[in-house]
């Protein structure tokens, strides 16, 4: 049987992939699946929704948060490059792969919803449109072409803005500034309405490209 190629692969900066060399050949070594490391991304996301869900009463916990929103970044590009490594990728690990990553989006901004220092509504939204927005990405590997990743609000960057937001929440809570200092919403409000904003662009991009990929391939 011949070896299967993944079709897409996600651009990952070339720094934070050196962290992950290492732990791939440990992870090789050992003989760990690449499924329970995609397993692994969504107890990192857990955490990080569990933090986000107490740091109403521990604001310390909005420092915590982001760092297992990273954790759970680093093992989704572990199981990635374990797979690859240990010859072990296939169409199944694909789904395995990308299913835990929905449901790490989901469960990380549930969490910030229910964190009492924006609104929920606001923070359900954003949830669903990063789910639309990854769903939209695997359009063009559904029609036979390359998975987009294009725009600039993907899973990386989410992940970025909403641990700049969470940060930055820390700081005016620590300097008493208040939780209302923009308007009638917090800054958590206003880094998960920049993320939906983001997603929307994110949306539009890969929807043209995939768009023009399939107009060239009826040339």
């Amino acid at each position: 049987m011949a070896e299967y190629l993944p079709r897409s692969h996600r651009p990952i900066a070339q720094m934070f992939r050196r962290t992950g060399h290492w732990a791939t050949n440990l992870c090789v070594r050992l003989g760990i699946s690449p499924d329970a490391i995609s397993y692994l991304s969504i107890l990192a996301a857990l955490a990080a929704a569990l933090c986000f869900w107490k740091s109403g009463k521990n604001a310390w916990l909005l420092i915590i948060a982001p760092l297992f929103c990273y954790l759970r970044l680093w093992f989704n590009m572990l199981d990635g490059m374990v797979a690859v490594a240990a010859g072990k990728a296939s169409a199944r690990g694909e789904i395995v792969n990308d299913l835990p990553d929905r449901i790490s989006d989901v469960i990380i901004f549930v969490g910030v919803a229910h964190s009492g220092l924006m609104n929920p509504f606001i923070g359900y939204w954003t949830a669903i449109v990063s789910l639309f927005t990854a769903y939209v990405g695997l359009f063009g590997q559904a029609i036979g072409e390359r998975r987009e990743f294009g725009g600039i609000m993907s899973k990386p960057w989410r992940m970025v803005a909403l641990s700049l937001g969470a940060w930055a929440m820390f700081v005016c809570r620590s300097c008493q500034t208040g939780l209302h200092d923009f308007g009638r919403l917090t800054i958590l409000d206003w880094t998960c309405l920049f993320i939906i904003a983001g997603c929307l662009q994110t949306i539009i991009v890969r929807l043209k490209r995939i768009v023009i990929a399939l107009q060239d391939r009826a040339r």
